[in-house]
């Protein structure tokens, strides 16, 4: 049995897809739009050359145009200071005092926590707001007082 090349091309797309699907590299869908227009070229009776051109051209500049379309999105925050990630962060919680290593120990959440002060941050008592969340320590800002 003997295959078309357009038929090789659309077969070659499936591998790509299967592949990207096994391996989660959207990429991989991006090699697979350049063999899905290598397919069409060779339904349309271009050359080998051509299909192979064609393959190339559009399978590299969908994956350009991808990277470039990434690179453009902001990043998200670190996990230990991204809300998406960990609900504590923003959360307030009050702290009776701080120790002289900038440390505490804070009721939060039906338990205690230790805690310790974010850099720069005043070490005073009061209000203050979880910023991010290192293992099981609680990194607290003092709450900003409102505007008078």
């Amino acid at each position: 049995m003997e295959f078309s090349a357009s038929t090789f091309w659309w077969m070659a797309t499936g591998v790509a897809i299967a592949v990207e699907l096994t391996s989660g590299t959207f990429y991989l869908l991006m090699v697979a739009l350049g063999l899905a227009a290598a397919a069409l070229a060779a339904h349309l009776g271009l050359s080998a050359a051509a299909q192979v051109g064609i393959a190339a051209l559009v399978g590299s500049g969908a994956t350009a145009a991808w990277h470039f379309q990434r690179a453009r999105q902001p990043h998200s925050a670190a996990a230990r200071e991204n809300r998406d990630v960990n609900l504590d962060i923003g959360e307030n919680i009050h702290v009776d005092g701080w120790a002289a290593d900038r440390r505490c120990t804070v009721a939060y959440r039906g338990t205690t926590w230790s805690a310790r002060l974010q850099p720069g941050a005043p070490a005073a008592a009061g209000a203050h707001t979880v910023v991010a969340v290192e293992g099981n320590w609680l990194v607290l800002a003092p709450v900003a007082s409102p505007l008078k």
